[in-house]
């Protein structure tokens, strides 16, 4: 078959996906799916309403069917689907009944074979089952830890089975033309396109890759690996990065000491001292490398253990930044040289150099643990510090997070306020 684009509409309200899906239509989806989130937020509903709206585009309902496939396939049938996806980790059961309950209602199955672990022998199997497409999905979770394109995958699947392969997950116009050339003939495409400020662009841009079989720079919806990490942080701000984080890593009372617009990313070099004690911060200058971000647990002492000399150092050398869980000095020079600074408390005093303390362990800076190697990004918003090991996956849901931002934002300039985008009072939770 022709290779079709379709556009997932993976939102909560129904309001905010007819406006995107209509935008998306306009730039050249084929198909129109009711995302999982979309299904469970406003029931079959819907599937009525993307039917009625878009006439004449294939209706896809996400149902992500486990059990009693004929029944869900009926459902969503009856309120509009024309394809109904089928988990394939479900039971061969509930397959073939999906498939017997697609064929009295006019309606055919889409397997997904996200976490099958043999995908080319559930490929087959499902064929036999009677499955009209096999989709190749890459899960949100599993993007936002750098999962690998699954290319090879589409060539593997796409060579042993005759119906045609479908592929899912975070995939851009910068990729979409690569998985039509190793076999895909459906490109589903969620954040690619929905979380754009311009959809009908994105979704125009996305075809154009696919027609034209050249992929198309973008950086909407990219994600980042570990290589390209102070690009990702560099992009996002620390309140995108803790509602990433679901509030985690934020530092208590670690106030900015910056100019309008500074903002750091570094991987941190942690020192620990006593209160006044400005040997060990001074010695980490000379330990620290181009990019690191010192960051001191000075028990929130009121004496200073950092100012302008040890800032000029940190300039010099390319030390990114200074956080301190205690008191700074000096602060209107750190401000002129342009240093970026945090801290607890700001003093003229300052303590004597004594020694005491240690460079690299562990220590504990506005109540989050630090260790050395953990990624520190600071701004006018305050600091948070991301753990190494989560580094990749934390940078890619910030990023999530900003570009759904953005998208709202463009809602609220069309005209609509925050409340109305988000339909709070609906969703309000119930007491």
């Amino acid at each position: 078959m022709k290779p079709v684009l379709q556009v997932a509409l993976d939102l909560m309200h129904l309001k905010r996906a007819l406006e995107i899906g209509k935008e998306a239509v306009e730039g050249g989806a084929d198909w129109v799916e009711a995302g999982t989130p979309l299904i469970k937020s406003e029931g079959a509903e819907c599937l009525r309403a993307l039917k009625k709206s878009f006439p004449g585009r294939v209706i896809v309902a996400d149902m992500k069917t486990m059990d009693v496939g004929a029944f869900e396939v009926e459902i969503a049938a009856k309120a509009g689907a024309d394809i109904v996806t089928v988990m394939g980790l479900s039971d061969d059961g509930t397959i073939s009944e999906s498939v017997l309950a697609g064929r009295k209602y006019g309606t055919k199955i889409m397997v997904d074979l996200m976490n099958v672990e043999d995908k080319v022998a559930r490929a087959r199997a499902v064929e036999g089952l009677g499955a009209s497409y096999v989709c190749l999905h890459v899960g949100i979770d599993e993007q936002m830890k750098g999962g690998k394109s699954p290319t090879e995958m589409v060539k593997s699947v796409s060579s042993a089975i005759s119906i045609p392969v479908a592929v899912a997950g975070g995939i851009t116009s910068e990729t979409a033309s690569a998985l039509v050339q190793a076999g895909a003939s459906v490109v589903i495409v969620g954040g690619g396109i929905i979380k754009a400020e311009n959809v009908s662009e994105a979704a125009r841009s996305i075809k154009r890759a696919i027609e034209q079989g050249k992929g198309i720079a973008t950086d909407l919806s990219r994600k980042y690996t570990q290589e390209e990490l102070f690009d990702a942080f560099g992009r996002v701000s620390t309140p995108n990065i803790a509602d990433a984080a679901h509030k985690r890593g934020v530092m208590e009372g670690i106030v900015p000491r910056i100019a309008r617009g500074t903002k750091i990313v570094g991987r941190a070099i942690t020192v620990q001292t006593s209160k006044g004690d400005w040997a060990k911060p001074v010695e980490a200058i000379d330990r620290a490398e181009k990019g690191d971000v010192i960051v001191v647990d000075a028990g929130g002492s009121d004496i200073a253990v950092w100012g302008e000399l040890a800032s000029w150092s940190c300039k010099v050398k390319g030390i990114a930044g200074i956080v301190v869980d205690g008191a700074v000095r000096d602060i209107d020079t750190i401000l002129d040289i342009g240093f970026p600074c945090f801290s607890r408390h700001v003093t003229p005093r300052a303590g004597e150099p004594k020694g005491f303390g240690g460079i690299g362990h562990e220590i504990v800076c506005g109540g989050q643990i630090v260790r050395t190697g953990d990624w520190i990004i600071g701004d006018e918003s305050g600091v948070v510090v991301v753990p190494q090991e989560h580094a990749v996956e934390m940078a890619n849901r910030a990023v999530d997070v900003l570009e759904r931002e953005n998208r709202i934002r463009e809602e609220i300039k069309r005209g609509r306020t925050l409340s109305s985008v988000q339909e709070l009072e609906k969703w309000e939770k119930v007491q």
